[in-house]
């Protein structure tokens, strides 16, 4: 110990037993020091030596070129995608364990990501750790996307050595956000992600591209199974996600009841989600039943925000407060803290509150003008009319008119529509634009697109079903557990959730809400960065042409009165 700080000791593969006999494997980062020290835990797919150089090449050269801060506080050459840097918390008296699930990397056994056989392996993980001769008896987890989802779903568990969560951008909702856009089957990021983040590191495959982190070899174990082999050895994830096209006992076993919760807990979303984890990590924070609980929505890259110093600060004075029990004033913390974006990518300021949706803000109805293509606060239109569009095209736009003041929208958003089918279903994609005074589109990085929108939503009508115990006038909680199929060209009331925004508007800025029957795609742009990245929805198997590739209509004024809810500060 130099200087107030331990040395690090790194143990490779060490063998964490299951409760059927199984053992998977384990790095551990811990001080160079006799005693008991609090846990820092990971578990997951992605490989725990697999360097993030290799896996994620993009966001290695990022760090290289913007981010000189993350690099002056660490060598960085422990650093794997989505979890810790052991160096920024093993001298501060923490011991990181990164854990190889089954069937993943140096861990034998069947590949079956996101399933109740994980979850009671990582109960057993922090279980193993929680008893070690150099653990405290204390369990906290921390960790981005996968290695935040799998949080609530074994906090859902209470295994009795869990002391805090600190889920970073990572959803709860497996149906929702994971695999369905409330119920339309996420087929762009679902492939790519089993092939590329998950099986190139399965157990055994030696033709995995990847280097081992310590040793340059293979970071899949010592076995070399055939294709044929490996296949016997995994889910068919894919095709079990597509054999379930509603939220049924299959699902519902993999989304955890987070109102059972009650740990400490700091989370962390971030505006860039869009399509996978925003909504649902907030949703977690809401949910949760834990007294002591935080959250941050920010701006910018999650990944290299997670790394960032002040961040790495802010992670370490939540676990010295709920690890180590140091009296650090952590409770007076604001309860929500939200970055408010601004064009440019920008962050105008950040807003402090007590509650989400914030306080502050006054939900307004934009009802939609299907004759004039507007979206106008307060007064519906009077004169009934519709607008139809080819539902395989980029749909209908409507547009507010220049704000007249600077103007700040933070929240959840809700768009009510009439709508009709001339088939029995239909799929809405709903997506929100801002454009700044000279009329250029403000754009914003998200995981992975470099020009997000400000917000989207989902819904497939024929399950809009909406359970009244979980919704409330801003809120529609879609269960997605029956099909209500349409009859062609009758007119059906539906409410799409669409997922938070936190935007400054500058005077004369204008939202345009764009409604269709595929995904966004911005004029002009190239893939795969055309608006969504590949978090696309376009499988023909839960997408027959027969019966999405339609003419769609919605309905305003009058009776149908159609309208996009903003919460606006006030």
């Amino acid at each position: 110990m130099t200087s107030g700080k331990y040395e690090m000791i790194v143990e490779n593969d060490v063998a964490v037993t299951m409760r059927d006999g199984a053992v998977l494997r384990a790095n551990v980062f811990r001080p160079k020091a006799d005693g008991k020290f609090p846990i820092l835990m990971s578990f997951g797919p992605y490989g725990k030596d697999v360097p993030l150089k290799e896996m994620m090449a993009e966001a290695w050269t990022t760090l290289e070129n913007h981010y000189p801060e993350i690099l002056e506080a660490s060598s960085c050459k422990h650093l794997v995608f989505e979890t810790a840097d052991p160096e920024c918390f093993v001298p501060d008296g923490y011991i990181v364990v990164k854990v190889d699930s089954r069937g993943a990397g140096k861990s034998p056994g069947k590949l079956s990501p996101n399933s109740p056989e994980e979850f009671r392996d990582f109960y057993d993980a922090i279980e193993w750790a929680g008893v070690q001769p150099w653990s405290s008896g204390k369990v906290g987890l921390l960790g981005i996307s996968y290695y935040a989802a799998g949080q609530w779903s074994v906090a859902a568990m209470k295994p009795p050595h869990l002391a805090a969560l600190l889920p970073w951008q990572g959803t709860y909702d497996f149906y929702r956000d994971r695999t369905r856009a409330d119920g339309i089957y996420a087929s762009g990021f679902l492939g790519r992600w089993w092939l590329n983040s998950v099986l190139r590191n399965q157990h055994g495959n030696a033709k995995s591209p990847y280097h081992d982190l310590y040793t340059g070899g293979k970071t899949t174990g010592p076995e070399e199974l055939s294709d044929a082999e490996l296949e016997a050895n995994r889910v068919d994830y894919v095709g079990d996600l597509l054999k379930h096209p509603l939220n049924d006992e299959w699902y519902q076993s993999r989304t955890p009841d987070v109102r059972k919760i009650d740990t400490p807990t700091l989370v962390v979303a971030n505006w860039g989600g869009l399509g996978l984890h925003l909504r649902g990590t907030i949703g977690g924070f809401v949910n949760i039943a834990s007294k002591e609980k935080w959250l941050k929505i920010q701006g910018g890259s999650y990944f290299h925000t997670f790394l960032q110093p002040q961040n790495v600060a802010l992670q370490k004075r939540f676990f010295d407060k709920y690890l180590k029990g140091i009296d650090n004033g952590w409770e007076k913390e604001p309860k929500i803290e939200v970055q408010v974006r601004a064009p440019g990518d920008k962050i105008k300021r950040v807003a402090q509150s007590t509650s989400w949706p914030l306080a502050e803000a006054k939900h307004v109805k934009f009802y939609l003008d299907a004759e004039k293509k507007t979206l106008a606060p307060n007064a519906a239109p009077a004169n009934a009319a519709k607008a139809d569009y080819q539902s395989m095209t980029q749909g209908v736009n409507f547009t507010t008119a220049p704000f007249e003041k600077d103007t700040e929208i933070v929240g959840p958003v809700m768009l009510k529509l009439f709508v009709s089918s001339a088939t029995t279903d239909m799929d809405i994609f709903a997506t929100v634009c801002a454009f700044d005074p000279d009329g250029k589109e403000m754009t914003f990085i998200g995981a992975p697109e470099p020009f997000c929108p400000v917000t989207q939503g989902w819904l497939r009508v024929s399950q809009r079903k909406v359970d009244p115990a979980r919704s409330n006038d801003h809120f529609p909680y879609h269960p997605h557990d029956e099909k209500q199929p349409l009859i062609p060209n009758d007119i059906y009331e539906v409410e799409v959730e669409v997922w938070p925004m936190g935007l400054n508007l500058p005077k004369g800025s204008t939202l345009k809400l764009i409604v269709s029957g595929i995904d966004f795609e911005r004029p002009g742009s190239k893939p795969p960065f055309q608006g969504v990245a590949w978090f696309t929805h376009n499988d023909h198997t839960d997408r027959p042409p027969a019966i999405f590739n339609t003419t769609n209509t919605i309905h305003t004024g009058g009776d149908e009165k159609s309208y996009l809810l903003l919460p606006v500060m006030s």
